[in-house]
């Protein structure tokens, strides 16, 4: 992890870029994914299924026997934390829906607005090098509460033709419509453009590599609705002189064995707490499984320390990140002052561990400075805001002389007409 002392400039914005590839690059290794299965269909899913997964399938959609299968062979006291993380999950999740909403703007004109759902969603769980099955409960959930009639989920076999079983069993405790063995770019593609087995679908959530993330952005240029560009986990820390490094260790650990372009930082007043940390991160990477991969983004990752909280924050925002630790005397007050992040965890007892799983949050969180324009995902994401509006005679004729005048002024007399004529229709 580098370390780097009062930077400011080019240096701070080199060291504050994410590690991630060209997407241009990225992009031309996508599109001719995307187009072939937009040509071929499930024969381009079977056939890169054998080439990315490594792995001959019979059929894509998961059947009933494997979801029984798959729930058999979850544990009991994993089945009872799922249950526990969906309950937190639901309840903050139902807070989020908003009545109809009903004004009267002026006399006899009434305008409204109701939330209607996505009728059809996509749903993309990550399950390369971890089988995101928290995922299943942070998409779903808020779906459902929305109302959307149908969820279709994707997620990539594993060299057996497998889903892990926590994926069916979170999928099956959610209530998915259809559940598909198939990852990577391609299953983008399936979703946006469908295929004999995946049904097209409106809008596409979840996060994923750089290669999904492409795609995403891809077929949202061509009409298909995405939730936000998801691409590798990131963390920062703000710590004083009463963080925990050992905390904090751990903390910027579980966001670098996320993925080797995964991004941790750490922001500081005290060098105390840089050297006791990166002490930490030493003690505690020896007996990690992921160890490699936590290293690799250990290598892209900073450690900053600033001279005051002023340049703390400063650092933060311009990061803007997708979780953010406020490791702090008073994580309310500096909380204030922060106006870019996808989460924010408060104090030394909240570990970003907690909305990754069961706090009640949601994780699917924008990355990459997306931050900076973007909100996670919410109930709000799975709904369309429909306005309505309807002047009484009275509203018409209060109302159409200023429309008139501002359309002639705008040069669109069609527009002006729509209303003249009424107005001369209710003057009989």
């Amino acid at each position: 992890m580098n370390v780097l002392r009062n930077p400011s400039g080019e240096e701070l914005e080199n060291a504050l870029r994410r590690p991630v590839k060209k997407l241009k690059n990225i992009k031309k290794i996508v599109k001719p994914i995307l187009k072939n299965v937009k040509a071929k269909g499930d024969r381009a899913l079977f056939k890169y299924c054998m080439e990315y997964d490594h792995v001959q399938l019979t059929h894509l959609v998961v059947t009933k026997k494997e979801i029984d299968n798959a729930n058999k062979q979850v544990k009991d006291d994993l089945k009872q934390a799922i249950i526990t993380a969906k309950k937190n999950i639901e309840k903050f999740h139902l807070a989020q829906q908003t009545e109809e909403l009903v004004v009267e703007t002026s006399p006899g004109i009434i305008c409204k607005r109701k939330s209607v759902p996505i009728e059809r969603v996509g749903l993309y769980i990550p399950g390369g090098t971890a089988p995101l099955f928290s995922t299943v409960l942070m998409l779903a959930i808020p779906a459902k509460i929305a109302g959307c009639r149908e969820l279709v989920l994707c997620t990539p076999p594993n060299k057996k033709g497998k889903i892990h079983p926590a994926i069916l069993y979170s999928a099956n405790l959610v209530g998915i419509d259809k559940i598909l063995k198939v990852g990577g770019a391609q299953a983008i593609a399936a979703l946006a453009y469908g295929t004999e087995s995946v049904p097209k679908v409106y809008k596409i959530f979840g996060p994923g590599n750089q290669y999904v993330t492409a795609a995403k952005q891809i077929v949202a240029e061509k009409g298909t609705a995405i939730d936000l560009p998801a691409g590798p986990s990131e963390v920062a820390v703000y710590a004083d002189e009463t963080a925990n490094p050992d905390f904090i260790a751990t903390d910027l650990l579980s966001q670098a064995e996320h993925g080797a372009d995964s991004q941790v930082i750490l922001v500081t007043t005290k060098e105390s707490i840089v050297k006791e940390t990166l002490k930490s991160i030493d003690k505690h990477l020896v007996d990690l499984p992921r160890r490699k991969i936590a290293e690799k983004a250990l290598e892209e990752s900073v450690a900053f320390i600033v001279k005051n909280e002023s340049q703390a924050i400063s650092i933060l925002n311009n990061y803007a990140a997708e979780h953010l630790i406020l490791a702090v005397k008073n994580p309310e007050a500096v909380a204030e002052k922060i106006i870019n992040a996808g989460s924010i965890f408060l104090g030394n007892y909240s570990p970003e561990s907690a909305g990754d799983y069961a706090s009640g949050t949601n994780h699917t969180l924008p990355t990459n400075r997306a931050a900076l324009a973007y909100s996670g995902v919410s109930v709000d994401s799975y709904v369309k805001k429909i306005t309505y509006q309807r002047l009484s005679e009275d509203g018409l004729r209060s109302l159409g002389p200023s429309v008139e005048k501002m359309a002639e002024a705008e040069g669109l007399m069609a527009h002006k007409l729509a209303i003249s004529v009424r107005l001369k229709y209710l003057n009989k």
